[in-house]
């Protein structure tokens, strides 16, 4: 890898490990990511933090990465089986409270991406909350980040139509 390369990603790591901030909602550690350069959904990940000094909730999500975009969680659907389902009523944050977006468990979910979730490039979403209304902030694609320990998983369901 040549220095600029070099440079240029250790500029881009920097830069997507800041904090994005809106009007008291704070997004750290955001990522996207697909199963496969071929899938036809992604998810994006990230800690949301509420400074508003009031409770909120993540009511919707939007991206022109993909056709559609959804609030998911993963429920136990018995005997061990792991099922995404969709979370209508959004991600409820009290006030100074901080909700985890994680790999098999609560995501926002991506599907029908309008292209590929390509490693290190990045794709621009709006978190919409019930009182601070809307977070825009760019999120890298890292299709290489590892689940944490605690976490199902996301592959298996990358290319499902929901």
């Amino acid at each position: 890898m040549s220095f600029r390369t070099t440079l240029a990603a250790t500029f881009a790591a920097t830069l997507f490990s800041i904090p994005a901030f809106a009007d008291g909602i704070m997004v750290m550690d955001p990522y996207a990511r697909a199963a496969s350069p071929s899938a036809k959904s992604g998810a994006a990940f990230m800690m949301i933090h509420n400074e508003t000094g009031q409770d909120d909730t993540l009511i919707a999500a939007r991206s022109d990465a993909a056709a559609r975009v959804e609030l998911h969680t993963h429920i136990d659907a018995g005997d061990g089986v792991m099922q995404m389902v969709e979370v209508e009523e959004g991600f409820p944050i009290a006030a100074g409270d901080m909700h985890h977006m994680k790999r098999g468990g609560d995501h926002v979910m991506l599907m029908g991406l309008t292209g590929p979730l390509e490693q290190g490039a990045s794709i621009d979403v709006t978190l919409v909350f019930e009182n601070a209304g809307e977070v825009v902030f760019t999120i890298p694609v890292d299709n290489e980040r590892k689940p944490p320990a605690d976490a199902h998983g996301h592959g298996g369901h990358g290319d499902h139509d929901h």
